[in-house]
């Protein structure tokens, strides 16, 4: 990445950039799509990618057109690259979702505030639904929630690469608050006790699930 770009990620080719605009949950306004829409016709940006992480990548950028499509955007950069809490995915959850049984927008949005650019010993993504249907992927996600009608179940230790795993269950039926402050708890054990580029799948299996439960539950 080069330090006099803003929030570039080297392209195949060795000379365009993609950057990666911030949405959080892969919610969008009007406005910002006709901003993206914008910089893609005047800049000739060849690919606009939906990203995993629900993000919009601008793909295939000349350097010299970098930071001037930021101030256009006027938008904040989204981890892509960085070892640190990427991003939340979330599904509808209540706010349109016939099956939503709880509010998944408002705790993936809070914890996106609270977690995302948070620096960790290994990238760190988060998923949230709305029900056990898990839209929101958070089984496979390094931390999970999804609802049940008495509360969030919780997991952690989730990953969905090469030796994908399914998070493990710490708690059950907790209230949004609750699974803030488990939230707050995993990632403080995990950042002092895993190794450096650790991901937390092979965190747990190093140490145990019943060991990072007795951390974070006392």
């Amino acid at each position: 990445m080069s330090d006099e770009l803003k929030g570039v990620i080297l392209q195949r080719d060795k000379q365009t950039y993609a950057i990666v605009p911030r949405t959080p949950l892969g919610l969008v306004t009007p406005e910002i799509l006709e901003k993206v829409a914008n910089v893609a016709k005047k800049y000739n940006i060849p690919i606009i990618k939906i990203t995993s992480a629900q993000q919009l990548a601008l793909v295939g950028i000349k350097p010299e057109s970098v930071n001037e499509i930021w101030r256009e955007l006027g938008m904040d950069v989204g981890p892509a690259i960085e070892i640190c809490v990427h991003y939340v995915q979330a599904c509808p959850g209540t706010a349109v979702c016939r099956f939503g049984i709880q509010d998944s927008l408002d705790l993936g949005g809070r914890l996106e505030k609270l977690f995302v650019g948070t620096a960790m010993p290994a990238k760190v993504k988060i998923g949230v639904s709305g029900c056990p249907f898990n839209c929101g992927e958070g089984i496979v996600k390094d931390f999970g929630a999804y609802g049940k009608k008495a509360g969030w179940t919780v997991t952690f230790g989730g990953n969905s690469g090469l030796r994908p795993r399914a998070g493990d269950v710490i708690a059950e039926d907790i209230s949004t608050e609750d699974v803030i402050e488990l939230a707050k708890k995993c990632f403080d054990y995990y950042s002092k006790n895993a190794k450096g580029k650790e991901r937390t799948a092979r965190f747990i299996e190093r140490i145990g699930i019943d060991e990072f439960k007795k951390a974070v539950l006392k």
